[in-house]
């Protein structure tokens, strides 16, 4: 028995109600809507599963892959020799702590805490309303738009080490920087953050929110499967206008597409492979250096791909 039927054994004597399968498809977790199937997948739904899952994880000496909703993830065709654990659907605890903190669990979507600090007459997360994500991910990846990020109004996260222990990081702890944070070096479980807002007007907070959507759905494909933003935004310059500047808006690599709407976003026009993803991304990045000098850097995650390879 190799070490993921192990772990599911483990897995299924110590929660037996555990949603747990093998050769889940992850084209099913992927707002790309591509990549094979990942060896073992568990769908907790309680900050004390996790707690059990991490600690027989380690016994198991399998390192999970945590995923929220795949949204910032491409995954290989072949799929991934990996423990996924999924925790959009689980751990949505969203609650007020006094007049303006905001208790959020991991597997709430940005939009869903927006909308809740709106209800309440709370600004400061407007910016967050049409962010694709959970809040996990999005302190994962210090998640931010149009001028606004977490980093902004993060106060604390909860979260949980290799062992299943629980730890509350303070903000100046968390290495909070462009598309980053301590997470991406630090194998920890985010479970939750304490978010520190204002009081404001509702009807201010939530016209703010219509004119962010407005000028979304006006400037991004979000018609079509994509990861967001394809790439980090490069010193000096907009990732978007250098890709348009090299001619590529509109160029294909089988389903994928730079999109037509915004040179920003590749895009699965309809069958995308992930291998076609990777090979316009490659293209993409290859011609810009070329003409203009710049390395754009990929702020989609990637899982079971060798970028430059």
């Amino acid at each position: 028995m190799d070490r993921f039927g192990s772990l599911r054994e483990r897995l299924e004597t110590a929660l037996p109600g555990l949603d747990l399968r093998e050769q889940e498809p992850m084209c099913r977790h992927t707002s790309f809507k591509v990549g094979g199937p990942a060896a073992l997948m568990a769908f907790p739904q309680s900050g004390e599963e996790l707690s059990t899952i991490l600690k027989l994880a380690r016994e198991a000496g399998v390192r999970p892959f945590f995923l929220g909703k795949g949204s910032n993830l491409l995954v290989a065709d072949q799929g991934v020799e990996e423990f996924v654990v999924k925790i959009a659907g689980g751990l949505t605890d969203l609650t007020l702590e006094g007049e303006t903190i905001l208790s959020v669990g991991a597997g709430v979507t940005l939009a869903q805490a927006a909308n809740f600090a709106a209800d309440h007459s709370l600004t400061g997360l407007e910016f967050a309303h049409g962010i694709p994500g959970t809040l996990g991910g999005g302190v994962f990846m210090n998640a931010g738009a149009y001028d606004g990020e977490l980093a902004q109004v993060i106060l604390s996260v909860d979260c949980l080490d290799e062992a299943g222990e629980f730890h509350r990081l303070e903000k100046n702890q968390l290495e909070l920087g462009y598309r980053s944070s301590v997470f991406t070096k630090l194998p920890w479980l985010i479970t939750g953050a304490r978010l520190a807002l204002q009081k404001g007007d509702e009807s201010e907070i939530r016209a703010k929110m219509a004119d962010l959507a407005q000028r979304r759905r006006s400037k991004q494909p979000l018609e079509y499967p994509s990861a967001g933003s394809t790439f980090k935004r490069p010193a000096g310059h907009f990732a978007g206008g250098l890709i348009q500047q090299c001619g590529l808006k509109g160029r294909s690599v089988g389903g994928a597409q730079v999109s037509e709407k915004h040179a920003g976003f590749v895009i699965n026009t309809g069958g995308a492979t992930c291998q076609d993803i990777l090979d316009l991304i490659r293209l993409v990045r290859k011609t810009v250096l070329e003409e203009t000098g710049v390395e754009l850097e990929p702020e989609v995650r990637m899982l079971g791909i060798q970028l430059d390879h």
